[in-house]
C-alpha cells in the first residue's frame, strides 16, 4: 500500500529553542517533544517521569463514594460478590483484577461472563440468573453495565445490589444502580476520560483501599494487568494511562503473575523487555482469543491462576484456541480476497459488504480491519447466526461508519459503535439493498485521495544521527500508543547495500546506508509486494518512511528499521 507522506507541525513552535536549553536535548528531539504537546521543562519531567503519586484521587469521580462504601460493606461482612465483565482483553483483565482483589480479603466471590454468541455483549437475564442462583447480595459490572437500563432495574427487584464500572459514552440516561463509574457521565468532573474499562475498576480498587484505612500498595499490585488492559483497548496513551501503563510495565516486567509470565514464556517473549507493543501484537491477542472463539472465562482463568502448574495448562489452552482463531482468521481473508478480487471493480465502488453464512463472528472484525488496510475502503462482514444476518464493519478517515449506518436505519434490526468501528443485525432479504445503499453513501462522502491513506510523519532524519544515544532519548518516549504514537521517520537518498530478499510468510529484509552512515537492518512486515521496487533501485536513490526498533541478540543491541512505506527517487 501506498501512503500520502503528511507532516506534522508543533502547535507551539516557538519553544523550540527554550524547550533544547532547558532540556539539553537536540533539536529534533525537541520537535518530537513538541508534537506530543511537551512544550515546557515541567510537562517534559511529567512526561518523562510519570509517577504513581500523580494519580487522581479516586473520589474526584463521580459515585464513587457510594460505591466504595457498598464495596467496603461487602468485604467487611463476607457478602457473596459477583464481578460481571465483558470477553474482551479490557473485560477479563477487569474482571480478574476485582476477582483476585476481593479473594485476598475472604470475600465470597465468583465472577460471569457472557458468552460472545450465546448471550451477547453486557448484562443480560442469563447473567442475572447466574446471581440469583449463587445468592449474591452484589453485582459490580466492569467494562460493561452502562447501557443496561431494564437489566439494573431486574437486579434491583430481585433484592440485588449493582456497581457499575464502565469506559463507554453514556446514552441519555442511566441504569439505576447503586453507583454508576464512568468517566464519560455528563455530571462527572473527573479530570481524565480515557481509561480504559479496567482502569475505571482499579479506580473503584483504589478508592475502596482508602476506605478501608489500608495502604495505596494493595491495589498497584494489580497494574500489570490494568497495563495490559490499556495496551490491548487502544485507550488513549496520556495522562493517567500514561502513568498506570509505565508503573504497570514496570510490575510486569519485575515480578509478573503466574498466569502472564506462563503465558511469556510460552511464547518465548522475555521478562524484563515486555513493551507495550509486546501486548498489542503478543500477549494481548491470546487472551482475546479466548472470548473471540466464544468462552472467554478461559482467559481469566489463566489471568487468576495460582500455582505454576495451572497457569501453564492455561496458557497452553488458550494458545490452543489462537492457533485455531489464527487459522480461521486467515481463512476468512483469503475467501473475502477471493470476493473482492471476483466481484468488486475497486474503480467504481467506495465500500465494501461481504457476507457468508460460514464466516466465525468472532474473526470477521479483524478480517474486516484487514481489508480496510489492504483495499483502503471501509468494509463490513458478515455472516449468518440463527436465521439473522450479523456483522462487523471498519472504516477510514474521512468516513463515520456509525453515521453511515444511521442513514440505513431502516435496513437494520441492530446496530451500535463509533467512527471507526461498528456491529450490525440484518434479516438476509435487507443485505443487497443494504450493499447498494452504504456504497452510495460512501461514493458521496469520499473522493479518490481518500482512498490513499495518510502516514503521518514526525520530522526528516539523517541516518548518521541514528545511534545508541539517540535510541536511549527516543525510548524514554515510551511507552506508545494513541496519542503518544511511535516517531514516524523520513530519510531521502537512501541507497540499497547488498541484495534485498523475502523472509518469513512476505516480510521484505534488506540493508541500507545514506551518505556513508552505517549499514542499518531494515524489515517491512507484510511488505513483500515492495520487492520489485526496492531491487530496481540500484541506480536510484529510495526515500523511506520508518520507526525505529531495538534488537537483542545474543547480548549484542543494535537499531533496526521498520519499514512503513518506500518513494522511488524520480
Amino acid at each position: 500500500m501506498s501512503f500520502q507522506w503528511v507532516y506534522s507541525e508543533p502547535d507551539n513552535e516557538e519553544a523550540m529553542s527554550t524547550l533544547q536549553q532547558k532540556l539539553g536535548v537536540s533539536p529534533k528531539v525537541a520537535h518530537l517533544l513538541l508534537l506530543r504537546g511537551v512544550d515546557s521543562y515541567d510537562r517534559a519531567k511529567a512526561y518523562f517521569r510519570p509517577n504513581i503519586n500523580q494519580l487522581y484521587d479516586p473520589f474526584l469521580m463521580k459515585d464513587m463514594e457510594p460505591a466504595t462504601e457498598r464495596l467496603a460493606k461487602a468485604i467487611r461482612d463476607r457478602q457473596r460478590v459477583l464481578v460481571y465483565g465483558d470477553y474482551d482483553v479490557d473485560g477479563t483483565t477487569a474482571t480478574s483484577i476485582l476477582y483476585l482483589f476481593l479473594s485476598e480479603f475472604g470475600v465470597d466471590v465468583d465472577f460471569y461472563i457472557p458468552h460472545r454468541f450465546k448471550e451477547g455483549y453486557g448484562i443480560n437475564e442469563e447473567g442475572i440468573k447466574y446471581a440469583e442462583e449463587i445468592n449474591a447480595d452484589l453485582i459490580v459490572s466492569v467494562d460493561c453495565g452502562i447501557t443496561a437500563i431494564s437489566e439494573a432495574e431486574q437486579i434491583k427487584e430481585k433484592g440485588i445490589d449493582l456497581i457499575i464500572c464502565d469506559h463507554h459514552n453514556v446514552a441519555d440516561s442511566l441504569p439505576d444502580a447503586l453507583a454508576v463509574l464512568d468517566p464519560k457521565r455528563a455530571d462527572c468532573t473527573y479530570p481524565f476520560e480515557g481509561l480504559s474499562g479496567a482502569g475505571v475498576g482499579f479506580k473503584l480498587l483504589q478508592g475502596t483501599v482508602q476506605k478501608l484505612g489500608l495502604n495505596d500498595s494493595l491495589a498497584h499490585k494489580f497494574l500489570d494487568l490494568v497495563a495490559v488492559s490499556i495496551a490491548s483497548d487502544i485507550v488513549p496513551m496520556v495522562d493517567e494511562n500514561r502513568i498506570l501503563m509505565r508503573e504497570g510495565l514496570r510490575q510486569f516486567n519485575a515480578d509478573p503473575r503466574v498466569g502472564l509470565y506462563a503465558l511469556t514464556e510460552l511464547i518465548n517473549l522475555e521478562i524484563g523487555t515486555i513493551s507495550s507493543s509486546n501486548i498489542v501484537f503478543s500477549i494481548g491477542p491470546r487472551i482475546n482469543a479466548a472470548g473471540r472463539m466464544g468462552d472467554a472465562t478461559k482467559a481469566v482463568r489463566l489471568l487468576i491462576a495460582e500455582t505454576d502448574a495451572e497457569a501453564k495448562a492455561r496458557a497452553h489452552e488458550l494458545e490452543s484456541i489462537n492457533i485455531a482463531r489464527r487459522d480461521e482468521d486467515s481463512q476468512t481473508m483469503e475467501q473475502a480476497k477471493a470476493i473482492v478480487d471476483k466481484e468488486y471493480d475497486l474503480e467504481k465502488i467506495s465500500a465494501m459488504v461481504l457476507h457468508n453464512a460460514d464466516w466465525h463472528l468472532g474473526v470477521i472484525g479483524i478480517v474486516a480491519s484487514r481489508l480496510v488496510d489492504t483495499y483502503s475502503r471501509p468494509a463490513i462482514m458478515l455472516s449468518t447466526v440463527d436465521g439473522k444476518v450479523k456483522g462487523s464493519a471498519r472504516s477510514i478517515e474521512g468516513f463515520n461508519i456509525y453515521e453511515a449506518f444511521k442513514e440505513c436505519e431502516d435496513l437494520l434490526e441492530q446496530f451500535g459503535g463509533h467512527k471507526y468501528a461498528a456491529g450490525l443485525t440484518l434479516a438476509k432479504e435487507n443485505v443487497e439493498a443494504f450493499r447498494q445503499r452504504i456504497d452510495k453513501i460512501a461514493s458521496q462522502k469520499l473522493t479518490e485521495n481518500d482512498f490513499k491513506p495518510d502516514l503521518k510523519i514526525d520530522c526528516n532524519l539523517d541516518l548518521e544521527n541514528v545511534n545508541m544515544r539517540f535510541w536511549k532519548l527516543l525510548s524514554q518516549f515510551e511507552p506508545f500508543g494513541p496519542g503518544n504514537l511511535r516517531p514516524i521517520f523520513v530519510s531521502r537518498d537512501v541507497e540499497v547495500v547488498g541484495v534485498p530478499t523475502i523472509v518469513g510468510s512476505g516480510h521484505l529484509k534488506m540493508k541500507v546506508s545514506q551518505n556513508g552512515s552505517g549499514v542499518f537492518d531494515v524489515i517491512g512486515f507484510n511488505m513483500h509486494e515492495y520487492l520489485p521496487v526496492v531491487r530496481n533501485s540500484q541506480n536510484k536513490k529510495l526515500n523511506i518512511a520508518y520507526s525505529l526498533e531495538e534488537n537483542n541478540w545474543n547480548g549484542r543491541r543494535t537499531l533496526q528499521i521498520r519499514l512503513r512505506d518506500v518513494q522511488l527517487q524520480k
